[in-house]
């Protein structure tokens, strides 16, 4: 007996082990847990769009004492100083000031706003077999069969030509009609079932049925069109040609819902990557007298490459730097604050299916339930386009979790040669900015119905609050 406990005893020191956040947690730790869910869950379901979500967070900022940057520029910055800025009504940062100023530079957390969907096309608009149809372009990474077949909700912003912005949300209220694309029925599919299952469905046959009453005049020739803009055009004060100057996004029409008889699952769409998005936010909820400036930055255009004016590789951050050290009159460069802050790249990891568990590396592969997944690097294949934080850089991480009693494990994105993804992280470690991915693990990536660890979204907080007011 005693030479079995001195090998258990040499397992636990020396031996890395995972720990379910559920058997660790006490009941009145799970009662915050559950808490914590539900406002994640009630913001999940108010912030659909990348728009949505910037104002979702600028309500939750005025609510927590969070001031416009431009306004707390008027005066001199002080330690807890609380503000936000908005980029493009797309993009937004939100910063609290440190004791240190800008010297020690910065503690940055940076997720991503936009998620996977079917944008509506400049010209969608048509009519086929007596149907109204809109044709749409898939945003992002998607498997294009799980999009048929379910409700839709369309989501956006549409400019007339008068300059007049008109916001659109369709298919969110009970009393609302939701769209939907159609699929080919089982009787009929006998040559669509032979094909590989990403050639099943087009991308040019993801329209979506708009509507099919005809305006009362057999001479017109397309009437159910023409009905549809009549609508548009008294609802909206929208004419065909203003489809082109308008963001209208195609959405699962569904609220975040618990998951399991037990509830300890969150299925929702857009959790990747609102899921660390919002617990940014709580993160810095609990902040008030921070070391260093502490940053959450909440970025678009991740799901396709974070290329354009409000995605990671635009001057989106240095021109808030600039900013900021003009408010500071802190004499140092850009590049020299950038060089001097650390940063996590906040985005989710895959979790472990147990129906395809396959295409995972056991050794290496995130669970759900076993706390947030700290990532070493992303990429494909080789580690391409990567960012691979240094070793010196993931032991400092690993050390604040750790010192801080959180749950954490480590996760790659899959087999070696299976496929791969990549996230902000390399863009941010471009300027200068030592990063590392952190974020929870979820199922069903990129579909249209998400699935997360509620114990794991706490530990994921607990981490960005940890990471963010550490010296």
């Amino acid at each position: 007996m005693g030479e079995n406990n001195k090998f258990k005893e040499l397992a636990d020191k020396l031996a890395a082990t995972k720990k379910n956040g559920w058997l660790k947690s006490e009941p009145q730790e799970r009662q915050e847990v559950f808490s914590l869910a539900r406002r994640y869950m009630a913001y999940l379901s108010a912030a659909k769009t990348e728009r949505e979500a910037v104002t979702e967070t600028v309500a939750w900022c005025q609510k927590q004492g969070f001031i416009p940057l431009e306004e707390a520029m008027k005066g001199g910055q002080k330690t807890g100083d609380k503000f936000y800025w908005v980029w493009q009504e797309r993009s937004v940062v939100i910063g609290i000031w440190g004791k240190a100023g800008l010297k020690r530079g910065f503690k940055l957390v940076g997720s991503h706003l936009d998620s996977p969907r079917l944008d509506l096309k400049p010209q969608p608009l048509y009519e086929a077999e007596g149907l109204g149809m809109c044709k749409t372009h898939y945003y992002g990474g998607i498997k294009k069969y799980q999009w048929t077949a379910v409700p839709l909700a369309l989501h956006g912003v549409v400019v007339t030509a008068t300059g007049e912005k008109k916001v659109i949300v369709i298919g969110e209220d009970d009393n609302d009609p939701i769209f939907t694309i159609t699929d080919l029925l089982p009787h009929l599919a006998k040559d669509q079932m032979q094909k590989k299952l990403g050639q099943a469905i087009a991308g040019e046959s993801l329209n979506i049925i708009f509507g099919s009453i005809p305006v009362e005049d057999e001479e017109v020739k397309e009437p159910v069109k023409l009905a549809l803009l009549e609508y548009l055009n008294r609802e909206y004060g929208m004419v065909e040609e203003d489809f082109i100057s308008a963001d209208l996004e195609l959405v699962p029409a569904a609220n975040a819902r618990d998951l399991g008889l037990d509830r300890s699952l969150i299925a929702s769409y857009g959790q990747d990557d609102r899921i660390c998005a919002y617990a940014t936010m709580e993160a810095m909820a609990e902040i008030e007298q921070p070391e260093r400036l502490v940053l959450g930055l909440f970025a678009d255009k991740e799901e396709v490459g974070s290329m354009g004016i409000t995605g990671m590789r635009s001057n989106m951050l240095e021109y808030l730097l600039e900013q900021l050290l003009t408010w500071s009159a802190e004499q140092m460069g850009i590049y020299q604050l950038m060089a001097e802050s650390q940063a996590i790249s906040a985005d989710v990891n895959a979790a472990v299916d147990p129906s395809y568990a396959d295409v995972m590396d056991k050794h290496n592969a995130a669970r759900l339930g076993y706390g947030v997944v700290l990532t070493k690097y992303t990429g494909s294949g080789g580690k391409f386009n990567a960012n691979d934080a240094a070793a010196e850089y993931v032991g400092e991480i690993r050390n604040i979790f750790n010192s801080h009693d959180i749950l954490w494990q480590t996760g790659e994105l899959g087999k070696v040669d299976k496929g791969g993804g990549g996230t902000i992280a390399q863009f941010l470690a471009n300027k200068g900015i030592q990063t590392i991915d952190c974020g929870p693990s979820i199922l069903n990536m990129h579909a249209p119905l998400e699935i997360a660890s509620k114990v794991d979204f706490y530990h994921t907080v607990r981490a960005y609050r940890a990471f963010l007011a550490e010296n």
